[in-house]
């Protein structure tokens, strides 16, 4: 297996540039997920990778080649894509061999290494059936099988389980991961979905308008994030943002209602900030300051929406049995430990 190497790439259609000069070591066996909203560029550069994409300057290695201007064909990766693309009038078994099939592999060797797909993905029962036959999540792994006996050096998944319903996306991953750790194979997953990549990944690569806004494990990125897009899009509900201005020391958040100390070095008085804070490190405590608008109970959890004086939007979450009624007046409390500053202008955090 081997690892994939972009160095200072580029993407042009015409004169519109959609990737910017990317920089990026995946490391061999890794499992890299490219995410970020529609349109950063993710899907254009797992293309560029797979060879379907020219890449306009830059290069690109996969171990010690430069397969840069190579044939998607000659450049030792397999991918599996959003929709199946599997033959409908070919069974499971022909589905899988089919690519080895057409290189002229001998029907033996094809053999053994379809039962040594079908054997990890669980797929021995459905060999003789028809894609026709199979569910959603059957036929992903019927491609994913297809990936699997090509023997590539580097796996490329793009949004595989975006046609699947919720409990088949969790069934997916499970099965992904497990994979991945199963055959130890270098993987480049794309998605839009950060549960996914938080879930499924060993580093994050976050995307937006063709440049990495940074790149780390999963927790990394949750807890230190460089800028005000990556703490946002990281973390599920989104983490809240605050206008703040810098006065006498501290930080005064109208929403708040309160002047809030920081363990950070404050720019000028008078600088305009943005104070980040996640739903879980929010209390509601008693008080008459926001409006609860609504609640989701979602059982173990539940987040109560509020609404403040200043017309500011903040999600708290809540655990244990009581729960804050629709329409009650509460406060809130935090620990100024826990909370993010970033510049309002640059969006950059201020550490």
């Amino acid at each position: 297996m081997s690892g994939v190497t972009l160095k200072k790439v580029i993407k042009r259609y015409g004169e519109t540039q959609v990737i910017h000069g990317v920089d990026l070591e995946i490391d061999d066996g890794e499992f890299c997920v490219f995410v970020g909203p529609s349109g950063c560029g993710k899907s254009t550069l797992l293309r560029m990778v797979a060879g379907l994409e020219e890449t306009t300057d830059g290069a690109i290695r996969i171990g010690q080649r430069d397969v840069t201007r190579l044939d998607p064909s000659d450049r030792g990766v397999s991918m599996v894509f959003q929709t199946y693309a599997l033959y409908p009038h070919m069974s499971v078994e022909e589905n899988m061999g089919f690519g080895l099939k057409m290189t002229g592999h001998p029907a033996s060797e094809i053999t053994t290494k379809v039962a040594e797909a079908s054997r990890i993905l669980k797929l021995d029962d459905y060999l003789k059936r028809k894609p026709a036959a199979l569910s959603g999540g059957q036929r992903q792994r019927v491609a994913i099988g297809r990936a699997i006996v090509r023997g590539p050096e580097v796996f490329l998944f793009d949004e595989p389980l975006s046609n699947l319903d919720a409990e088949l996306r969790v069934e997916m991953r499970v099965e992904i991961a497990r994979l991945h750790k199963d055959i130890g194979a270098t993987m480049i997953y794309v998605t839009h979905d950060q549960v996914e990549a938080m879930t499924m990944a060993d580093k994050i690569v976050v995307l937006r308008a063709g440049v990495i806004e940074q790149v780390g494990a999963p927790m990394d990125l949750y807890r230190d994030p460089d800028n005000r897009f990556v703490a946002g899009f990281i973390g599920s509900p989104s983490m809240n943002f605050l206008k703040g201005t810098v006065k006498g020391g501290a930080v005064e958040v109208p929403a708040l209602g309160r002047s809030v100390e920081m363990d950070v070095t404050l720019p000028s008085e008078g600088s305009s900030v943005i104070l980040g804070l996640r739903p879980e490190h929010l209390q509601i405590v008693p008080g008459d300051t926001k409006t609860v608008e609504l609640t989701e109970a979602l059982g173990g959890v539940s987040f109560a929406y509020l609404h403040a004086a200043t017309g500011e939007k903040l999600i708290v979450e809540e655990r244990g049995d009581e729960r804050t009624g629709e329409g009650g007046k509460v406060g809130l409390g935090f620990d100024p430990a826990r909370g993010y500053l970033f510049d309002a202008n640059t969006e950059a955090r201020i550490r």
